[in-house]
């Protein structure tokens, strides 16, 4: 290796891992949103079962990391940077996507997920894994019985991490299904079939067990128009394949038009270089489970309520589709490759910066409140009058960076008891450092 390039790589490492530290410190609520009051509240109570709305494996994960003395929110941090580290440290060990993982991981918008306390930070490591089992298998160099039980185990694992890991498990039976001429097939549909087997027992073992109207409450027709899912299909796969920007302004304006632009075009490219530079057999099962993965994304929200396709949602189907265009672009531009990502962390700094706050000052803040009003250890409730209530809401998360044992509540009649907390309950005593861009 050129001394320049592993100059290059590690810098590009520290780099990553300075900013997505930052992308967390220097925001008003450390990086949190109304799913991670959820997620901590989760790990909070374990093993007592608070909900059944998420798989096991992320509130577990936070769970595991409170015995080294963090709390839940600082333990969610560990995880995301943890995740990013083990992703350079195994594609390096295993050479596998090792130079294409540092660029990928730079990107802005996979930075982000890092610094979320969300369980994508967590599936990434996963899917890395279930892409070197699988490439293993087509490539011949894991076989029989292994071979399905390694990727039996990777599809299972990453279903414990998030839902949406059902359509990689779809997508893989399917493509064995497809192909099933070819030697490995049978091990794909063995292992797409074990992986929906764990699906049907999860859901009758756990989510019925704790909640047995969960699935019938959950599924609901007729949620949104087509007219504006394929919209938001458009925008969301414009701002996830954005290797700059990742975030469109939700007022709206002129620079949306060029951030969709650049998504756009290069989506463009990465459709023509995968055209023009063949894919491998492995390269192509990585692109087919990604695409399963975004069709089936697509349709789900016909009945199924989830937020608008975007760049968090898609990191697990993106992220294969990211590794594969970078090694095309290593092949044709070699080191100059590099620069997206560097290009992509300057435009997150600048980023970052302009829409800077203090958690770290919030938290302080925060603390001292639920102190002095002997509500930091207790079980808590924050009203809001709907969902809706983003700017209110934010208080919430920032109290549950604090007291994880928070829930939210729409009953007026609950803001009588004193630990019910409400947004103007809260900014009466304190002021919060927020920043302008929300």
């Amino acid at each position: 290796m050129k001394f320049k390039e592993k100059y290059i790589q590690i810098s590009l490492v520290i780099i990553t891992l300075v900013m997505t530290i930052l992308r967390f410190l220097l925001n008003e609520k450390g990086r949190t949103n109304p799913d991670s009051i959820r997620y901590m509240r989760f790990a909070h109570n374990l093993p007592e079962i608070d909900n059944t709305t998420t798989p096991l494996g992320y509130p577990a994960a936070i769970k595991f990391f409170t015995f080294f003395g963090t709390d839940e929110f600082w333990s969610s941090k560990i995880i995301g940077i943890a995740a990013f580290l083990f992703i350079i440290f195994f594609t390096w060990k295993k050479k596998f996507f090792f130079k294409e993982s540092i660029v990928a991981c730079a990107l802005f918008s996979f930075l982000s997920i890092f610094s979320y306390t969300m369980s994508e930070a967590l599936i990434l490591p996963f899917v890395i894994l279930f892409l070197y089992v699988s490439s293993l298998i087509i490539n011949g160099k894991l076989e029989k019985g292994k071979a399905i039980f390694y990727l039996s185990l990777s599809l299972i694992a990453l279903y414990n991490i998030r839902y949406s890991s059902l359509f990689i498990i779809g997508g893989t039976g399917l493509y064995g299904l497809i192909f099933w001429k070819r030697n490995y097939a049978k091990t794909f549909i063995i292992s797409g079939a074990i992986g929906f087997v764990f699906v049907v027992l999860y859901k009758f073992l756990f989510i019925d067990y704790f909640n047995e109207n969960y699935i019938k409450d959950a599924l609901i027709t007729g949620l949104h128009p087509t007219s504006q899912l394929l919209k938001e299909l458009f925008q969301g796969l414009c701002t996830t394949f954005n290797p700059f920007i990742h975030i469109a302004n939700p007022g709206g304006g002129v620079i949306n038009y060029a951030i969709y632009g650049i998504g756009f075009l290069n989506i463009i490219l990465i459709i023509y270089l995968f055209i023009k530079y063949k894919l491998s057999d492995a390269e192509f099962f990585f692109v087919f489970v990604s695409i399963s993965g975004i069709v089936c994304s697509y349709f789900v929200q016909y009945f199924y309520p989830v937020n608008a396709i975007d760049y968090r949602l898609m990191a697990p189907f993106s992220f294969p589709i990211w590794l594969i265009y970078f090694k095309k672009l290593f092949q044709i531009l070699d080191v100059k490759t590099y620069a997206v990502g560097i290009l992509s962390i300057m435009s997150g700094i600048v980023f970052t910066w302009l829409s800077k706050g203090n958690y770290l000052e919030n938290r302080k803040e925060m603390t001292e409140f639920l102190q002095s009003e002997n509500l930091d250890k207790v079980p808590l409730k924050f009203y809001l009058e709907t969902t809706e209530d983003l700017e209110k809401i934010q208080v919430a998360e920032l109290i549950s960076t604090i007291n994880p044992n928070i829930n939210l509540t729409f009953k007026p009649k609950d803001t009588l008891q004193k630990a019910t907390l409400t947004r103007y309950k809260v900014l009466q005593k304190i002021k919060i450092d927020k920043n302008k861009y929300q």
